[in-house]
């Protein structure tokens, strides 16, 4: 099992110097992987009063493939996993073409999250439409294995067309995909065509199901569910304590989770954030938490 962190630069901010800091006391630390966000566009909240979504345009995302180019260049070691790009509303080859060039100058530390997102505005401005992102997401999926396993791919399918032609360079190894999300027809998804599911809010009965009806369609579609990856973020907030911290590892442990991922500002579900939106009282958090858990993932 192991333990990544979130950049928490909606938050903290995202200047040079921070993500430096960030990146490198994550590895210093003993982590696994950072984790970011991926959202293009904000609304103006002004022009939205009745907004719903959690972020606007005064939240800061930078680019996670441009974000964690930038890490690798200043880490030896630790991985990188956007949860998640939001596939449908980007080009599937132009995603196949970051991912893979991202994954050449980390040498192979990319382990990509995929999903279709909740937010339409940003499918409206980047033109995609956010109706069949779904089903879409699936062919998207299909395009970039191809791109990544050929040096030259024909493709002719509901959305896509590749005229006999492909990327260079390739990936150090075929990516793999693990999804994101919570409802069923997410959960059939990573059964029958994910490497691996990024479980971002559920507490772990919800979990439990969400795993079980993963494994259904994996052995539907003649697949090893036993070879599907599982990955839960957790926090640190509220009231909770090294102990509760420790028992919470251990209950996902149990639960079959091959990656954990501490997030210090997310709220919701299960998961509480920490007091303070400066860059020193997050990083001191990550440290906590790492003392008091890492043995655990020795």
């Amino acid at each position: 099992m192991k333990l990544g962190v979130t950049f928490p630069q909606n938050v903290i901010g995202g200047d040079p110097a921070i993500v430096r800091d960030f990146a490198q006391t994550a590895e210093n630390l003993g982590y696994s992987h950072i984790v970011a966000y991926d959202h293009v566009l904000g609304i103006n909240p002004a022009a939205y009063p009745d907004w719903k979504g959690p972020y606007t345009s005064a939240d800061l995302f930078h680019d996670p493939f441009t974000l964690f180019s930038y890490m690798a260049g200043i880490t030896e070691r630790i991985e990188f996993s956007p949860q998640i790009v939001i596939l449908p509303q980007r080009q599937a080859v132009l995603v196949a073409k970051q991912a893979a060039s991202l994954d050449v100058l980390c040498g192979g530390r990319l382990r990509l999250g995929i999903g279709i997102g909740w937010n339409e505005v940003e499918y409206i401005g980047l033109g995609e439409n956010f109706h069949d992102r779904g089903k879409r997401s699936e062919e998207q999926m299909a395009v970039m294995r191809a791109l990544w396993a050929e040096p030259h791919v024909v493709f002719n399918g509901r959305y896509h067309t590749l005229p006999n032609a492909g990327i260079n360079p390739l990936p150090t190894k075929p990516l793999d995909i693990w999804l994101g999300g919570g409802v069923d027809a997410t959960y059939d998804r990573i059964g029958r065509l994910g490497d691996g599911w990024l479980n971002i809010y559920h507490g772990p009965k919800a979990f439990a199901d969400g795993v079980a009806k993963i494994r259904a369609a994996a052995v539907k579609a003649g697949r090893d569910p036993e070879a599907i990856g599982l990955e839960s973020w957790v926090g640190m907030g509220g009231d909770s304590t090294p102990a509760d911290w420790r028992t919470e590892i251990e209950q996902w442990r149990g639960l079959g989770v091959s990656h954990i991922t501490l997030n210090t500002v997310f709220n919701r579900g299960h998961i509480k954030p920490i007091q303070g939106q400066d860059a020193a009282t997050h990083l001191r958090a990550m440290e906590t938490y790492r003392q008091e858990v890492g043995d655990l993932f020795a």
